[in-house]
């Protein structure tokens, strides 16, 4: 995808799919938990309504965080952001008590997998920010 529109030369919101197979792993991964949380959300409304909320939340959080990653916008620093959001989902389904599943299981190892792609984009993200 071009930086540029060609007819105004205004530079492009989007800077389009990153190149190498890290960055498909972290967004592949932020989609799995994303799935997850949201596809659940609406039953765990149903006995829960913070936890549901927070359930859709982090399912928000994660398509925020794509799209930013996504756009011009996106630094360095916001890796971190990335891996302790990621992490902080781990925690919490712990620290909430949350039911061990198959669901449950392939959310933290999604969240898990993210984070270390995150910090691995950030120990070799040598790009020049502005």
């Amino acid at each position: 995808m071009s930086a540029t529109d060609s007819n105004t030369g205004a530079q492009s919101l989007f800077t389009g799919l990153p190149s190498g197979i890290v960055p498909i792993v972290a967004i592949l991964a932020a989609l799995v938990s994303t799935y997850i949380h949201l596809s659940l959300a609406p039953m765990v409304l149903q006995f829960n309504t913070v936890q549901g909320i927070l359930f859709i939340l982090a399912g928000l959080g994660f398509i925020g965080g794509i799209i930013l990653y996504l756009t011009k916008y996106w630094r360095r620093e916001l890796y971190l952001v990335a891996i302790v959001f990621a992490l902080a989902q781990v925690a919490a389904f712990f620290v909430m008590g949350g039911r061990v599943n198959q669901m449950a299981i392939a959310s933290k190892v999604s969240e898990v997998v993210f984070a270390a792609a995150a910090a691995y984009l950030y120990q070799t993200d040598t790009a020049v920010t502005s």
